[in-house]
């Protein structure tokens, strides 16, 4: 819920998982919880020795049912264009497995630099530090800890799962109320970087 509102595509994909299995699933308090790997939420659903095969049924599903209800959050492509003018990089660092993320991206136009799935929490500071990334901006808590772990600032949309005041309690650097709010920020961020340089 930073670049991409997935919530309809993967409430989709959930109810074909409920459908195709028989076993009940709230999906839409699967969609309000997201962030975490697949597998944590499909623990609530599913015995430990099934979690392995519904991941693999999930991922089978996805690509039909979750990219085209998808959409790009507003201020998504601006946030990354305005990155780009200054002469940075932007990469895309998700929980989501890779091929999945790469085709939501591919699907919205929103062209980063780089898309590295598969990372959660402080996981993410090992391809936030491989990019030299200086700011992470994610929704969620565990970016949070991500980008301390990487040593990078820590930005935080409340468009995800908490709000403004949760994501500064907990250890946000700065929070905006979504991404139409970041190029401003991001230009100010730019010039305080250039006259410390």
């Amino acid at each position: 819920m930073t670049l991409i509102d997935s919530r309809p595509g993967i409430r989709a994909t959930y109810l074909e998982l409920s459908a195709r299995t028989g076993v009940w699933i709230d999906a839409e308090l699967a969609v309000s919880r997201l962030g975490p790997p697949l597998e944590h939420e499909l623990a609530y659903w599913f015995p430990e020795e099934r979690i392995e095969e519904m991941v693999a049924a999930y991922r089978e599903m996805y690509p039909t049912h979750a990219i085209e209800p998808s959409l790009a959050l507003p201020g998504a492509k601006d946030a990354i264009q305005a990155v780009r003018a200054a002469g940075g990089r932007s990469v895309v660092v998700t929980a989501k497995n890779e091929p999945h993320a790469r085709l939501h991206v591919a699907h919205l136009g929103l062209e980063p630099d780089e898309v590295v799935g598969w990372l959660w929490a402080e996981a993410k500071a090992e391809a936030l530090r491989a990019h030299g990334a200086t700011v992470y901006v994610g929704d969620h808590l565990g970016d949070i800890r991500g980008a301390r772990a990487a040593g990078a600032l820590a930005v935080s949309v409340a468009t995800g799962p908490y709000d403004e005041e949760a994501l500064r309690a907990a250890g946000a650097d700065v929070v905006l109320p979504d991404l139409t709010a970041f190029p401003a920020w991001w230009a100010a961020y730019a010039e305080r970087v250039a006259a410390r340089a």
